[in-house]
């Protein structure tokens, strides 16, 4: 029997904006120095390499390049990939970017929730949720080009395993989670066709997290993403809780 819940999950659930949202800003780690980025400060720098990593600076940057360099030549490497030709979709490629940057909130709640991690906080360990997704790339509205196929949680190992780089990378932001007191990396892949992309997220400890467990979090992505709103705001967060690396 579904569950019945007193409120929505987003506290704008059933607002119709009328105008194009302006981007959600998750709460992201600098990769060297561990600041986290506030949504009324200053914008954190991005990778140009591997479009994924934050940085709070210039500085650090630069500090953190003899540890960064492997496996962000790494994921540059699989973009460059998608030039060639016979390869997938140069364009998909970036677009799929482009999707899981302008909702790293929702698929951030998404994968604490489908993950379980409120009650079961060992499951961050166990498990990885996989979302497929549709690509229509004929779509007038640029929010609208991907639409949920299909959500599935799969053994991190599928993850981590498939890709060494990749699955060291995991383990160290998991390490860095830990000594600061949170229970571990949360592991999304988000997939379409033959290209995917991995969204580590890191999760303070459940004590401090005043997110209610939904199992309606499956219908609540789909809500958003295919509707192509990317102003998700959870009810009840905290000021921090996750945070993107």
């Amino acid at each position: 029997m579904a569950a019945i819940y007193a409120q929505p999950a987003a506290a704008n659930y059933f607002n119709t904006p009328s105008h194009a949202p302006q981007k959600q800003r998750g709460y992201r780690l600098c990769d060297q120095c561990g600041a986290v980025e506030q949504p009324s400060g200053t914008r954190f720098r991005l990778c140009g390499g591997c479009m994924t990593t934050q940085y709070c600076s210039q500085e650090c940057q630069k500090m953190h390049w003899s540890s960064h360099k492997q496996i962000c030549q790494h994921t540059a490497g699989q973009i460059a990939t998608a030039k060639q030709p016979g390869a997938p979709d140069e364009t998909l490629v970036k677009n799929l970017r482009k999707f899981v940057s302008s909702h790293s909130s929702l698929l951030g709640w998404a994968g604490f929730q489908a993950l379980q991690l409120k009650r079961i906080p060992s499951n961050v360990r166990q498990n990885a949720l996989l979302i497929e997704l549709r690509y229509n790339p004929s779509a007038s509205d640029a929010l609208r080009r991907f639409t949920i196929k299909g959500t599935h949680i799969v053994p991190r190992t599928y993850v981590t395993d498939n890709d060494p780089l990749v699955g060291a990378d995991i383990q160290r932001r998991e390490d860095r989670c830990r000594r600061s007191g949170g229970i571990g990396t949360a592991v999304i892949l988000i997939q379409c066709g033959d290209i995917s992309q991995v969204m580590p997220v890191e999760i303070d400890a459940p004590g401090k997290i005043s997110w209610d467990s939904r199992d309606d979090w499956s219908d609540v992505l789909r809500h958003f993403v295919d509707s192509g709103r990317i102003d998700f705001k959870p009810i009840s967060t905290t000021p921090r809780g996750i945070v993107y690396g």
